[in-house]
């Protein structure tokens, strides 16, 4: 099995659904559309890099495995935290519990992006 692959196929599959839903459930909400588009958008670029990470894990001669996998891990929980709370403000307009909890997430996903760039430097 291949985790990486699944979770970025699931990935894509949740951020199409939920920016139509965004688009046409939430009509005449703009603020929850707003961030639900957001969020969309973020999962599906952050779901095509899981798909990168796993490419590296799997090419043995190039090295970086370890650091793909984290890269993928750190890219799988920014995005249950930063697009996760876009989401649930956007369908409760509650605040959220954990004031942090998106630009936690945020930070998460450039950590993704730069341990996936040193990935890219071993050999």
């Amino acid at each position: 099995m291949r985790p990486w692959i699944v979770l970025a196929g699931l990935s894509g599959l949740m951020a199409v659904g939920m920016g139509a839903y965004g688009a046409h459930g939430l009509a005449g909400e703009a603020d929850a559309q707003a961030l639900v588009a957001q969020a969309a958008n973020y999962q599906i670029i952050h779901a095509l890099a899981l798909l990168g990470a796993d490419r590296i894990t799997v090419d043995t001669r190039r090295g970086g495995g370890m650091l793909a996998h984290g890269a993928a891990l750190l890219f799988a929980l920014g995005m249950a935290l930063f697009c996760g709370s876009l989401y649930v403000k956007a369908l409760t307009g509650a605040p959220l519990a954990v004031p942090m909890v998106t630009p936690a997430g945020g930070m998460t996903l450039m950590a993704g992006w730069l341990v996936l760039a040193l990935a890219g430097f071993r050999k």
